[in-house]
């Protein structure tokens, strides 16, 4: 399958137009011209992805986060960045990020959906018309009510991941969540002002941990990779519906520090 044709269908389900002035989703390296054979799906195109995906044959890679977010001023193997994009271009690979529009696409429902939240809606609006409404992140309620302490086990489980940090009293009670995969301490306000009791996200600091309980609201920090990561099964299941003549390959990653 020629590689522009498989864009323009995967476009068509996630719009590049979703996706947020300052990113850079897109194709990231490759011809379009290119004949596809084998994809593999990972969240970063880092030197280990890209190696696998070498070693396997792909002729794509998919990722969730761009490669390229600032601009190069040249392609060499001085650096990281230039050492992974000569590999890709020696090896025929393709690369094509999908981000903030399969975030607010694919990725904000499906963590919401696996957290059973009911009532949601869009915590962050980014695109509105037609009475629809998309946008980053999802604010809702959970089926049950449970404590702070519950509620952050049920995130730990949900998305398979072996831990979660929490900020605010672990005894009280939980209604109204909001999950934002990824980043989103920018967007805790945004939650609070929503109603929620408490903000599921990734890559909380010290500082924003302890304002966010002081304002008001409780944090579950289940790590950028620990949600995010659905992208990978969420794409594969798309992937070989829609394209059952492609082999379709899952990177081999995992969370990208280890506690001691």
């Amino acid at each position: 399958m020629r590689l522009s044709a498989l864009l323009r269908e995967i476009e068509e389900y996630c719009p590049a137009s979703y996706a947020l002035s300052w990113d850079n989703s897109g194709l990231q390296c490759g011809s379009r011209d290119q004949e596809i054979e084998t994809v593999m799906l990972a969240l970063d195109a880092t030197g280990d992805v890209i190696e696998e995906a070498a070693e396997e044959g792909a002729d794509l890679l998919i990722t969730h986060h761009p490669l390229l977010f600032r601009g190069i001023k040249s392609v060499s193997d001085d650096d990281h960045v230039g050492r992974r994009l000569l590999r890709m271009i020696r090896s025929g690979i393709a690369c094509y990020a999908m981000h903030t529009n399969f975030d607010v696409i694919g990725m904000a429902d499906e963590a919401a959906d696996m957290l059973r939240l009911c009532d949601r809606e869009v915590l962050m609006p980014t695109c509105e018309g037609d009475h629809v409404v998309e946008g980053i992140g999802r604010v809702g309620n959970l089926l049950e009510h449970m404590s702070l302490r519950d509620c952050a086990e049920w995130v730990r489980d949900v998305f398979d991941i072996p831990h979660v940090r929490v900020y605010g009293d672990p005894d009280q009670p939980v209604i109204t969540c909001a999950v934002l995969p990824g980043s989103g301490h920018d967007e805790i306000d945004l939650a609070l002002q929503k109603g929620a009791d408490v903000m599921i996200t990734g890559d909380i600091s010290h500082h924003d941990g302890l304002d966010a309980v002081e304002k008001g609201i409780a944090v579950i920090d289940a790590t950028h990779y620990g949600i995010e990561k659905l992208f990978v099964p969420y794409m594969e299941k798309y992937m070989t519906g829609e394209f059952p003549e492609l082999k379709i390959l899952k990177a081999h990653e995992k969370e990208p520090f280890t506690l001691v």
